[in-house]
């Protein structure tokens, strides 16, 4: 008969966990929360120190019970939910509920789940670090007051089932403050003048205009790149001087939640939520087959450090040199800081043990589990490599009194870069890690000018926030953290408060109104200053330095007073639908746009006497191929893939994950379709398989 019960949070960690264990442990799972404050109130006694009325999740009654009874089979009890302040607030619940006293030495905590690292962990149980806890209460308990407070407000005077929160109200007043810049945004002129240039052996290069004497010039206008072509007319180019120089580039520290969340979104195309449920799947544990059974393979992805522990460094210090040699190896550790405001609670992401491989993995992984884990263990390792070495080349050349300036490089040793080079949000931006090669060019050496190239520029508004730069957004300002950022990417979008177009979040007419009302009547709730600091006091609680009930007393004091006012002076707004020019074809109304958690719909104004919508369709302008009536459009399923179907659809039942072009296959005059190739698209035939570049 086993003498333990061992809780968590998940069943498959719980697996995972058996399994080391052993026949003495009972291992079962909360299924997270097990008590949380109530929908229906506030659930927050505002008059009593802010004491959380607590109840019991809807729909956990039988599994407490399971763990009631489970509880008094066994001498000794363990709370090993996630090693964080939810995980730690969890643990308190469920102590609470089945009576083990404070005091007990029950909170069992591991940053990776290893058969070694848990075994370790059961060997020093700790008490429940009540300072978590209370960080923990104090984050909802602020966030039920703030949403409690001016969500009715909205419902009243704006629309029902809006909601307000500490941290999402922040992050759509970013996405609508880069909205309002990119609207006031002035293009302003310029322009670049390239010289393409041959050297002796006639090999070609590239120089573009620097400036005049010394001094660099910026083109501002047609009429100053004239008067530059007119004054280097005739010229010869001469070199004036060449640099040879050695620049070292470093690798990127290792993963934290939001770095990850931001390379997963630029090289596997994940959302944040998407990247976190997979890197939970590779912490819980990856049945490995009978030799190594379940294993997880990535240590916690919740931190906001980058710290390293030396068991791991020397694993990784072994496999670079057995992989690479010596000389891959920097030649002191790398010690990395925590940026300030960091909690440092756990290490960096990375793999359990670097010596468990992507390519030795790959058969017992999902595609999706192989690339995050392969993306993990990629970056762990480039990170305590050794440095990469370019040789950059820049030689100046003159014509008449115009100076030309030339750059190449080149991988002279490539350290970390063997392994891994770290994504870019900017496609257009030329990759450092490519090679630029420029000839052999010696001081007073003539070249043959082949041909002048003036391109006229205008400077281009701010980007719009993708998922990945709206997190680092999040996290540079200080607002959220790490187990915060995909939950408030998730809560924005459907609210309708953010839409995402071509991937990149625009805000809603209902979004911009909603944020200028709250920074009317609650500034310091959209104060990013305010938050940043309201999380850093949080993390204060949680060191034990500051008192929970303090923090939320001179919160709430103010926070109070604003409510009352905004509640008699706060306008009510009528959102007006956006109309159509299609007709309902039930009732004959235009039919007007509405926004749902999958998108923009078409819905017909006469709701609830007419209950018709439909998705808006994207026309291909290709005829459908098997009923040869309808249209083939672009549609989204359920889980926002988009796919290709007939405009006729029940009547036709024709689909394509492919998207459809409207020239027929040359050989059988079947329909073509395009397919990624790499990284290139290329036409496929559906009919005869006939394939061709894509212009």
């Amino acid at each position: 008969m086993a003498d333990s019960l061992v809780i968590v949070e998940s069943p498959a960690k719980a697996k995972t966990i058996s399994k080391y264990l052993g026949k003495n442990y009972i291992v079962k799972a909360s299924m997270g929360h097990v008590r949380d404050l109530p929908k229906s109130q506030l659930g927050v006694d505002v008059e009593n120190n802010f004491e959380p009325k607590y109840i019991t999740v809807r729909g956990k009654g039988d599994l407490l019970k399971d763990l009631r009874d489970a509880s008094k089979k066994v001498k000794k009890i363990y709370l090993a939910a996630d090693p964080d302040r939810e995980g730690e607030a969890i643990a308190w619940h469920l102590a609470h509920y089945l009576k083990v006293a404070l005091d007990e030495e029950c909170r069992v905590v591991f940053n990776e789940i290893t058969k070694q690292a848990v075994k370790e962990a059961f060997k020093k149980p700790r008490k429940i670090n009540m300072d978590l806890v209370n960080a923990q209460q104090a984050r909802r308990v602020l966030d039920r007051l703030v949403g409690y407070g001016i969500s009715p407000l909205l419902w009243k005077k704006v629309r029902k089932g809006l909601s307000a929160g500490r941290v999402q109200s922040v992050a759509v007043k970013l996405v609508l403050d880069r909205e309002k810049e990119i609207r006031s945004f002035v293009p302003e002129e310029y322009w670049t003048v390239t010289a393409h240039l041959l050297a002796e052996k006639e090999e070609p290069f590239t120089a573009k205009f620097y400036g005049y004497g010394k001094k660099k010039v910026e083109l501002k206008s047609e009429q100053e790149v004239n008067e530059l072509l007119a004054s280097i007319k005739g010229k010869r180019f001469t070199v004036e001087e060449v640099k040879k120089t050695d620049r070292k580039r470093n690798p990127s520290l290792p993963f934290i939640t939001s770095t990850l969340q931001q390379e997963a979104a630029r090289k596997c195309n994940f959302r944040a939520q998407k990247t976190m449920s997979i890197a939970q799947q590779l912490y819980e544990g990856i049945d490995l087959g009978k030799k190594q059974g379940t294993v997880g393979l990535i240590t916690y992805m919740r931190t906001d450090s980058t710290r390293i522990s030396p068991t791991a460094q020397d694993e990784a210090k072994q496999y670079i040199t057995d992989q690479f040699g010596s000389s891959y190896l920097p030649s002191s550790p790398r010690v990395t800081k925590s940026k300030s405001g960091a909690q440092d609670a756990h290490e960096a992401i990375r793999p359990s043990s670097v010596f468990r491989t992507p390519d030795e993995l790959k058969s017992f992984l999902s595609r999706d589990q192989y690339r995050l884990y392969k993306l993990i263990w990629e970056r762990f390792v480039a990170s305590q490599m050794a440095s990469a070495v370019m040789d950059v080349i820049t030689a100046d050349l003159r014509a008449g009194d115009a100076l030309f300036r030339a750059t190449g490089s080149k991988v002279k040793f490539p350290g970390f870069m063997k392994v891994y080079i770290e994504g870019t949000d900017d496609k257009k931006k030329e990759k450092e890690d490519d090679d630029v090669l420029i000839p052999p060019l010696e001081p007073g050496q003539v070249v043959k000018k082949k041909k002048i190239d003036p391109k006229q520029h205008f400077t281009q508004p701010p980007p719009r926030y993708t998922e990945a730069r709206l997190v680092r957004a999040l996290e540079e300002n200080g607002i959220g953290r790490p187990s915060t950022y995909a939950p408030t990417l998730d809560t924005i979008q459907k609210r309708g408060y953010v839409l995402l177009e071509e991937k990149k979040f625009v805000p809603s007419e209902l979004g911009e109104i909603v944020i200028e009302m709250i920074s009317e009547f609650f500034p310091e709730v959209l104060n990013v200053e305010f938050t940043a600091n309201m999380e850093q006091d949080l993390d204060l609680v949680g060191d034990g330095e500051v008192d929970w009930v303090a923090i939320l007393d001179r919160f709430y004091e103010k926070f109070r007073e604003r409510l009352t006012f905004a509640e008699s002076e706060m306008a009510e707004v009528e959102l007006q639908d956006e109309v159509s020019d299609e007709e309902c074809e039930k009732c004959g109304r235009l039919m007007v746009y509405k926004h749902g958690r999958f998108g923009k719909f078409l819905a017909c104004p006469g709701f609830p006497d007419c209950r018709n919508a439909k998705p808006i369709l994207k026309s291909t302008g290709v005829v459908c191929p098997t009923c040869k009536q309808g249209e083939v459009v672009e549609r989204k399923s359920k889980k926002s893939r988009v796919f290709f179907g007939c405009s006729r659809y029940p009547d036709c039942d024709f689909v394509s994950w492919d998207r459809p072009v409207s020239r027929p296959c040359p050989r059988c005059q079947g329909l073509m379709v395009e397919k990624k190739k790499k990284k290139e698209s290329i036409l496929v035939c559906t009919e005869c398989h006939y394939e061709e570049e894509k212009n």
